[in-house]
């Protein structure tokens, strides 16, 4: 991973066009190929980024760049849409490089641990009729919390979330487009469910054919094996 503290301005063109002014800016460079540009405060996203595949090229500035001030221009394509980030860097104040080496993965906290099992004791929570595949069911890019099938033979990957918000959207959408390549599993369809979603997350799930599931947990936990208890 490449760290790079510079002052720069950022273009992105493709399928929206978004512009940064000049600026001291933190750029993240991982090994996966992507780009994420930081500021030092408004949140933990980044202001723009580049997500893989993608590559970067670095480049000499020209013309009216280099009157500018430019010293060097970093261009990230990516592979498939061929939307660019065009990063313009008038100077840089710190530049140093890192090797993580292989991340063991994210430990879910108790809570998010509990809604995975306990939904998996449940599917019909999620829907009458569904029988549960497995829990973690693995993918090149991780495992997908829960797999179902629904009783007309169909697949339903489900990720569960404590609180629910763009990003386990977005981490659902990239399953999904895996899953359904595997003619094994094909027709997939998801569902993303959390104690909480936020509304955003509920208009981009929407948008992207992703059912929203509100868990109970306090409820669920009144539950054992899918057998409901009377006292």
């Amino acid at each position: 991973m490449r760290l790079v503290i510079a002052r720069c301005a950022v273009d992105y063109h493709g399928r929206l066009n978004a512009h940064l002014d000049p600026a001291l800016r933190l750029l993240v460079h991982k090994g996966d190929g992507s780009l994420l540009i930081h500021s030092d405060g408004g949140s933990y996203k980044p202001l723009n980024w580049m997500s893989p595949p993608c590559t970067l090229a670095i480049e000499e500035p020209e013309g009216d760049a280099a009157a500018a001030g430019v010293i060097e221009q970093w261009r990230v394509t990516h592979r498939k849409s061929g939307d660019e980030l065009v990063v313009q860097i008038y100077e840089i104040v710190h530049d140093t490089a890192h090797e993580l080496g292989v991340d063991p993965g994210l430990v879910k906290d108790g809570v998010e641990a509990d809604l995975q099992r306990l939904l998996a004791e449940q599917v019909d929570v999620i829907g009458d009729g569904l029988q549960l595949v497995r829990r973690e069911f693995p993918t090149a890019i991780g495992p997908v919390d829960l797999l179902l099938r629904d009783p007309a033979g169909g697949t339903i990957a489900v990720e569960v979330k404590r609180r629910g918000d763009i990003d386990g959207v977005e981490q659902l959408t990239r399953y999904l487009a895996l899953l359904d390549r595997d003619p094994h599993l094909t027709p997939v369809t998801g569902v993303f469910a959390a104690q909480e979603i936020k509304p955003q997350a509920k208009v981009l799930a929407a948008d992207r054919g992703i059912r929203c599931v509100t868990l109970d947990y306090e409820g669920m936990k009144g539950v054992e094996s899918g057998a409901p208890r009377l006292f």
